[in-house]
């Protein structure tokens, strides 16, 4: 019986486009649609299979592009609509798949429907499409909850009513700007509709779902709790604006519309919540395609934790016969070189300010980052490589703070600096900025100013030495898109796993979403071993002594170099090829 091709969203390796920092063709110091179209080829010879643009809609750019005016159009200072359509059919004839950003939370305080709630009495429907209320205290002064915003502060503002007195308080939980939309009310859930059909219409391939465990809203808006979100240690918590149950209604309707084309088009949701149990609801089989899995993003550089975190996301997505996502790194998170750098199981390393305070040791952060993308990229499922991974770059965590752009920067009064330093723009080529980013003679230097030392780190550089960090990223997803065990050309697009394990101290779990079984293998302390089926073996060192490789085993690829009698050296990572499981101790 021939068997239906495997869903290519189940083991897709997707780059993600921060348009802004990707490639300047006018020469304004901005990224820019015109950019990308010209950097397709590149994307195409490193052997991704998607790519995800974050915003592109005209926006003010309080927070990014995430503070969207018009879902329908391009930013005038990132392009046209017919430019983009030319980027997505030459992606398309590339090869590469197109994921857009849909920020369906908020609006911008610039959106159409936004201002006419400004003009609008309490109580008319165009503020029924937004979460206003009347304030608390005897004349409505307080904020109508204690809820804050994820920038800092109160996450309610009060308006004007029209005859210049203070009125009603509107929800953003976010910066000021970015107004929560309602999404009880019909309009709202008939306009996301609309906006997404005229995307897959256009042949969009599908969307990242921002903050897509928050649409959802408690009856009552009653007080949150002081517990911060996610919870410490995963602590069962219900919050009423996170991860409520209400809001897989939502994706239950959003997957049936994505259904409806011949080409089913998909979801990729960004969940921060407070289990993978929880996760895996959001990737049922009615509800989303896949979702970041953070939870292995902030696991430390340590086995044991990232073993754990493995064989969660496992258990918990077979259960609901999803494909899990991994993620290194992303435009909201601290670059795995500079996470890595520190000391690892001291607290969760997400944002600047986490690590800021603790010594960095960049070679090592490197070799780490080396060693995790071929963790990353051997597991089943799919992968997200931020822009910037390949080239080894780290986080700019000196720039100056009159450059700094994100909100958090002046709503937290000047404590937290924010996301900046991972949306610096990436160098191409040439000894010094804006190395190749912008065209010769451009009118403005780069948005974020990029280190001097990046001239080390340039695409022109690395392209020419088999042994960086981009050398490295080619010849891993060449073999990843060869090899059958990692659901290469040559498997058989079925590959259930068994789920026994044998050995390592643990049970296994399978890959169960069309490519090679997986399973863990025997392994020292301080070291990860997985085989998948047939014949590929990863062998991750975290910490241990040294680890010897399966003595039929064939070298695919390593991070960093072996020891001089073969062994596998801490914060290393090597591939290889071996023979029938019960042959090959490690």
């Amino acid at each position: 019986m021939t068997r239906a091709p495997r869903p290519w969203w189940r083991s897709a390796v997707v780059y993600q486009v921060y348009i802004r920092s990707f490639a300047d063709a006018d020469g304004d110091g901005v990224g820019d649609v015109a950019g990308l179209r010209r950097r397709l080829p590149y994307l195409a010879e490193l052997g991704v299979d998607a790519i995800w643009i974050n915003p592109w809609y005209p926006s003010p750019l309080r927070d990014g592009g995430y503070d969207v005016a018009d879902y329908r159009a391009i930013d005038p200072s990132l392009g046209t609509l017919p430019e983009a359509q030319a980027m997505l059919n030459e992606a398309h004839a590339s090869g590469l798949r197109v994921l857009l950003d849909l920020v369906p939370n908020h609006v911008s305080d610039q959106h159409a429907w936004f201002r006419r709630a400004l003009e609008a009495p309490p109580g008319s429907p165009a503020r029924a499409r937004f979460i206003f209320r009347p304030g608390c205290g005897p004349t409505g002064a307080e904020p109508p909850n204690n809820w804050t915003s994820n920038f800092g502060g109160s996450a309610w503002t009060r308006v004007a009513d029209a005859d210049g007195r203070p009125g009603e308080w509107y929800l953003h939980l976010f910066a000021p700007e970015q107004s929560d939309l309602d999404w009880t009310n019909s309009e709202v859930r008939d306009e996301f509709a609309a906006i997404m059909r005229f995307w897959f219409d256009l042949g969009i391939d599908g969307f990242r779902i921002d903050v897509a465990h928050g649409l959802a809203k408690a009856e009552g808006l009653p007080d949150a709790s002081t517990v911060g979100w996610p919870p410490p240690a995963g602590e069962p918590v219900e919050h009423p604006h996170w991860d409520r149950d209400e809001v897989h209604e939502i994706y239950r309707a959003w997957r049936a519309l994505a259904d409806e084309y011949e080409d089913p088009r998909v979801f990729v949701a960004e969940a921060w919540v407070q289990s993978p149990e929880r996760l895996a609801r959001y990737v049922r089989s009615d509800e989303l395609h896949t979702a970041f899995n953070f939870d292995f993003l902030l696991a430390p550089w340590q086995a044991q934790s990232i073993r754990r975190s493995i064989e969660t996301t496992l258990r918990t997505h077979s259960a609901v016969g999803a494909s899990p996502t991994w993620v290194l790194s992303n435009h909201d998170t601290i670059r795995e070189v500079s996470r890595y750098a520190r000391r690892q199981g001291v607290r969760p390393l997400r944002t600047l300010g986490d690590l800021v305070d603790l010594p960095p040791d960049f070679a090592l952060g490197l070799r780490r980052a080396r060693a995790a993308v071929l963790l990353m990229l051997a597991l089943p499922g799919g992968a997200y490589v931020y822009q910037g991974a390949e080239l080894g770059l780290p986080e700019v965590e000196d720039l100056p703070v009159d450059v700094l752009r994100d909100p958090g920067w002046e709503l937290s009064d000047h404590t937290e600096r924010g996301r900046d330093g991972c949306r610096v723009p990436i160098p191409w080529s040439g000894s010094a900025p804006p190395f190749g980013f912008s065209p010769p003679g451009a009118s403005a230097p780069p948005w974020l100013p990029q280190p001097a030392a990046w001239s080390d780190l340039t695409v022109e550089r690395q392209a020419a030495d088999p042994g960086s960090t981009l050398g490295l990223y080619r010849r891993a997803l060449a073999l990843r898109r060869e090899h059958p065990a990692l659901g290469g050309a040559d498997g058989d697009g079925e590959g259930e796993g068994d789920g026994e394990g044998d050995g390592g101290g643990g049970e296994a779990d399978a890959a169960g979403d069309g490519e090679g079984e997986f399973s863990w293998l025997p392994a020292p302390a301080g070291a990860l071993a997985f085989a998948r089926e047939p014949g590929f073996a990863c062998i991750v060192n975290l910490s241990a002594d040294g680890v010897t490789l399966p003595s039929d085993a064939t070298l695919l690829i390593a991070s960093g170099p072996l020891t001089d009698d073969a062994q596998v050296p801490h914060d290393t990572a090597v591939w290889v090829t071996t023979g029938p499981r019960e042959e090959t101790p490690i």
